[in-house]
């Protein structure tokens, strides 16, 4: 790639609403312009203007269904870059102006999917659990102990040319990793089916079920209160 590709390409993400595009498909799904629009709190027409330019730049990839136009982040690659980019941005204090978007601000730290892996307070607990466990080695690759316990919970975990089975992803609000790869996108496909966790409305944010606080708690050992929502 020339230096004026990277440039272009780096371009992509320099715009305040291109970037709450892409922080809104770190959920993993396909979104409308209109929703999009809604999201970022721009216009339909800014909205498509903006999103053209990042499916003509490779950053989105575009499905047509009908009249209907969805997007996405091109692949988990272009999801990592986005995730590792927000990690690396400075925390600054929150500037919540209502108590919904507090809510709504804490829910996300708590619990929730980048791109297709669990994420936030959940997603590093988890990691952690493996770890300590000897499910995961140091070097985040997955142990023989493991792979045995994804196949016991009925994971299957399918190598992939492309994507590693395990990776380190640093999370951008707890400031460490959690996992993602093969197995981390496994892992929270059977969470979501199993029913140990749920998506809040049509955010990346999860909340975590009085079963999942129970299977969490006697499969990995996490205590319940560390995934519970603090007292106000």
């Amino acid at each position: 790639m020339s230096a004026q590709g990277l440039a272009s390409f780096a371009a992509l993400l320099a715009d305040p609403t291109r970037a709450a595009f892409c922080l809104a498909l770190l959920d993993g799904r396909a979104w409308t312009a209109g929703e999009l629009a809604r999201t970022a709190g721009v216009a339909a027409s800014t909205a498509s203007e903006h999103l053209s330019k990042m499916v003509e730049g490779g950053l989105l990839a575009e499905e047509r269904q009908g009249r209907h136009r969805y997007v996405r982040l091109r692949d988990a690659a272009t999801a990592q870059l986005v995730e590792d980019l927000a990690a690396r941005v400075s925390p600054s204090a929150p500037t919540h102006t209502t108590l919904r978007a507090a809510s709504a601000a804490s829910a996300l730290a708590r619990a929730r999917t980048c791109y297709d892996h669990l994420a936030g307070r959940l997603g590093v607990s988890v990691t952690d659990a493996l770890l300590s466990h000897g499910l995961l080695d140091p070097g985040f690759s997955l142990s023989a102990s493991g792979a045995a316990w994804f196949e016991e919970l009925g994971i299957a975990l399918t190598a992939s040319r492309t994507r590693p089975m395990a990776r380190p992803c640093l999370d951008w609000t707890e400031r460490r990793p959690h996992l993602a790869g093969t197995a981390g996108a496994a892992l929270c496909r059977h969470a979501l089916e199993a029913g140990w966790v749920t998506r809040i409305g049509g955010q990346r944010a999860l909340k975590v079920t009085d079963s999942g606080l129970s299977s969490l708690a006697l499969l990995l050992d996490i205590p319940s209160d560390t995934l519970r929502p603090s007292p106000n």
